[in-house]
């Protein structure tokens, strides 16, 4: 799920014409594929998807719907005179922050009020996470103590670190030809350009930036010196910028190069609350087989609900009948009983306290609070747009975690309680730590990773400081009072049946009756009612696309649910059937295992989807993927073992147990 950067574009590159154009609507960043015709533009413009999501409003993001890859001479086809694309798609977010204070989503600019054009980063375009200061390159570096504009936790953690260029713009005044800077190209910084051309760097500086290579001749690359920024508004309210690059000239070493811009200024139609919808690509995010996926997970769902009803309703009704018969039939009663087998032979002990119960407890109420809180997210990004603002779903997601923490301290307290559990200090740290230390164990490595590569995907220390103080001062807190409250509220077991003093001995039964087969087996359904919507939301993070279908996500979220219940319910079915009553535990990896089936998604994903390289990228996508599957396992391991409960106490509620 992604946020739109302020208006700011990513561009790749790759093949150059004479001009390479980005185009940006106020807010919003977006990075786009090689164009070869003006059709493939026009859909580029509309298709390309921003990476990050403004949070700035009242910033602008040119996008450049050229992507051009940089490549070296020496037998690479092409066009034969063509200079290939090349240095670094650069995003420009122009970020309009006027002088005095006023709102960065609807900033409404004066006559001759100065606009601020923000430079953000660069990197490798197909390593979306391996990012770096945009001045880590020899471009126009600004004269005196560039003024830095920090976005929000969500922008910070995004790696955004956007920096005032000191390029003079002024709103509704046109610059024929304006001087940004000089470059003198030394060897060390004809190599620097050299080399991001070659890996195909992209830039973001919040209005676009680009080089070429020549393929046809030997290892020479050309840097655009020339911008045509054309901005276009609607009253007082910037809405698109369009940028078109000129003027390549060859990058060697003890020549300058003199870096120019131009400005002119259009009036258009199109409103400050549709600036965004150009970005939208709705033929990728509606295309019918998104719609056929919902339909077959729909159908996917009536069909294990009524799987389900007929255990209930068929299967155990009859059940029920035989212990349901008066006193004075106790002779056929008794011979009923004598030849039963399956899962009403461990009712003396189906509710013994599992093994690891504190441990369990702490999973199933993260889990709890993971589940509210993604459906809380989904709700907030239909209801407030949160695609919209750069950042804001990282900080959305962070602030509502911390504010749902509640939810697992009483679920994971009233669990711990109801079985017996006696360490409850031990249970309530588990549940309040065990998650985003788990996070923190994972988002560690990876920054010392990015702090090694002098990445901006490195998390500042201060950044660090601002996250464990709001798990410190609200998470733990809330997670502790839940835990006090589940613990004090959730009342006696009262479990249907009485546990025996001694447990029963497990036969064995066929291989795929076992727990571990059964748990495996366990999230190949859920997973198929969310492969589809899985493709969409990894190319979208990954790919640089906005995700904004959150009424998808939602209904998709649902069926999961439904989905997991269902299967985790038939899987404790036929465990309790083969006598075996560790069922607790076999229903939580029954339903979590769908996560080891989405990691094995991302592995593919990884080979086929995506053009990724180099350990620093590789790193960060299994980090962040393997990040998401703990959650996602954590989520419905406890979903399953929640509709399992309910389940199990259904259908020992009414059989005469002694």
């Amino acid at each position: 799920m992604q946020q739109h950067p302020p208006t700011h574009t990513h561009t790749p590159l790759q093949k150059p014409r004479d001009k390479k154009t980005k185009r940006t609507a106020g807010g919003r960043k977006i990075k786009k594929k090689h164009t070869h015709t003006r059709a493939r533009e026009k859909r580029d413009r509309i298709r390309g998807g921003a990476v990050h999501r403004a949070a700035a409003p009242i910033s602008l993001s040119s996008q450049s719907p050229t992507s051009l890859p940089m490549a070296s001479a020496g037998g690479a086809t092409g066009p034969a005179p063509a200079i290939l694309a090349a240095a670094a798609a650069l995003l420009v977010v122009v970020s309009l922050l006027p002088h005095a204070a006023a709102s960065d989503s609807d900033h409404k600019y004066q006559a001759e009020e100065k606009v601020m054009l923000w430079v953000n980063k660069v990197g490798p375009y197909n390593n979306p996470q391996e990012t770096y200061n945009y001045y880590s390159l020899p471009f126009c570096h600004p004269s005196d103590n560039p003024v830095h504009k920090w976005g929000g936790l969500g922008e910070v953690l995004g790696g955004n670190e956007l920096i005032d260029s000191q390029i003079d713009i002024k709103f509704g005044r046109d610059v024929d030809k304006g001087t940004i800077c000089s470059i003198e190209l030394d060897p060390d910084k004809a190599k620097q350009l050299s080399d991001a051309i070659e890996s195909s760097y992209w830039f973001e500086f919040f209005i676009g930036f680009v080089g070429e290579a020549d393929r046809n001749n030997d290892n020479k690359y050309f840097l655009f010196t020339h911008k045509n920024i054309v901005i276009r508004y609607n009253g007082n309210q910037i809405i698109h910028v369009n940028l078109t690059q000129e003027s390549p000239k060859l990058i060697d070493a003890g020549k300058a190069l003199d870096m120019t811009y131009s400005v002119k200024w259009e009036r258009t139609n199109v409103t400050f609350a549709h600036r965004f919808d150009v970005y939208l690509d709705y033929p990728f995010f509606e295309h019918q087989i998104h719609w056929f996926s919902i339909f077959n997970s729909f159908m996917m769902v009536i069909f294990l609900t009524g799987l389900v009803s007929m255990i209930l309703m068929r299967t155990l009704r009859n059940d029920y009948a035989k212990y349901a018969r008066d006193d004075d039939d106790l002779e056929t009663l008794e011979r009923d009983v004598s030849e039963e087998s399956g899962w009403k032979l461990v009712h003396g002990d189906v509710f013994r306290p599992p093994r690891s119960l504190a441990l369990l407890s702490a999973l199933v109420g993260i889990g709890t609070q993971l589940s509210a809180l993604i459906l809380l997210v989904i709700l907030l990004a239909i209801i407030g747009m949160l695609y919209i603002g750069r950042g804001a779903i990282v900080t959305t997601f962070i602030v509502c975690y911390a504010l749902t923490s509640f939810i697992s301290g009483y679920v994971s307290g009233a669990l711990y309680s109801r079985h017996g559990g006696k360490n409850w200090i031990k249970a309530m740290i588990m549940t309040a730590s065990l998650f985003p230390f788990m996070c923190f164990g994972i988002g560690l490595v990876l920054n010392t990773i990015a702090i090694f590569y002098r990445s901006l995907a490195a998390i500042p220390f201060g950044t660090m400081v601002v996250v464990f103080i709001l798990w410190a001062f609200i998470s733990f807190p809330l997670a502790l009072l839940g835990t006090v409250v589940g613990r004090n509220w959730s009342g006696a077991p009262n479990n249907p049946c009485r546990v025996k003093t001694i447990p029963r001995p497990i036969p064995e039964k066929k291989w795929y009756l076992t727990p571990s087969v059964i748990a495996l087996m366990g999230g190949l359904l859920p997973f198929g009612s969310i492969f589809i919507e899985m493709y969409f939301v990894f190319t979208s993070f990954w790919n640089y696309k906005v995700y904004y279908v959150y009424g998808f996500m939602l209904l998709v979220f649902l069926i999961l649910i439904i989905v997991t219940i269902c299967v985790t319910i038939v899987g404790t079915y036929f465990l309790l059937n083969a006598e075996n009553y560790h069922w607790q535990w076999t229903s939580f990896f029954s339903a979590a295992s769908t996560a080891v089936y989405v990691y094995l998604y991302s592995v593919y994903y990884y080979h086929v989807k995506t053009k990724m390289s180099g350990f620093f990228q590789t790193s960060f996508y299994f980090g962040y993927t393997l990040m998401f599957c703990l959650g996602l396992g954590t989520l419905c391991g406890a979903v399953g073992y929640l509709g399992s409960t309910l389940f199990v106490r259904r259908i020992y509620r009414n059989i005469k147990c002694d």
